[in-house]
């Protein structure tokens, strides 16, 4: 018999807030069967492993960054959509760093294929629209963004800019200008 009040969802929910405060790659089924004070098989009746948690996670994470950046971006185009779609992923980061490393997690192409991964990249290909990239470029810019955008994050949360001045959002400022200006004048091949 399931222990009351325990679903996946809520399994789920619990493992995102878990991955927010002790690391995305510390969270399995047994340190959740803690938190909740009960035995781990009393879990697998909700989740088949670690590693579905994990992935329910990273779903549910690639979720929460979707509806933000569809918030964000409504009604914008140009260095206005980059910037919005930018802050989006820069501050789920940082306000959630064990949801955001979760997003991260590779996918099989099944459960990738019914994420809203789908969402972000029709999200950064409308972002992309208003530089009039012609379709045959556009991967690559969507690459270039998501690399950027990562790396920038990556390091900030590791304190790799924590060192020197200028401040780090001064930084992200005119590194978001160096992309626009770069989306606006693309190479072409």
């Amino acid at each position: 018999m399931a222990r009351a009040g325990l679903t996946a969802e809520r399994l789920t929910q619990a493992g995102a807030e878990l991955a927010d405060e002790i690391g995305f790659d510390r969270v399995t089924v047994s340190e959740l069967a803690r938190r909740f004070g009960v035995k781990v098989a009393s879990l697998y009746s909700h989740v088949r492993n670690s590693q579905d948690l994990r992935t329910r996670i990273a779903l549910a994470a690639l979720e929460e960054m979707a509806d933000r950046a569809a918030e964000a971006l409504a009604g914008r185009a140009g260095k206005d959509a980059l910037a919005a779609f930018a802050d989006v992923y820069r501050d789920y980061a940082r306000e959630h760093p064990g949801r955001y490393a979760a997003a991260q997690l590779r996918l099989d192409p099944q459960a990738a294929a019914a994420s809203a991964g789908v969402r972000h990249a029709q999200m950064t290909r409308a972002v992309l629209r208003g530089y009039d990239l012609p379709e045959s470029e556009q991967v690559h810019a969507v690459r270039l963004l998501g690399s950027v955008f990562h790396g920038y994050v990556s390091l900030e949360l590791g304190g790799g800019f924590s060192h020197s001045a200028p401040d780090t959002q001064e930084t992200w400022a005119r590194t978001i200008d160096a992309l626009d200006s770069l989306l606006r004048n693309w190479p072409r091949p």
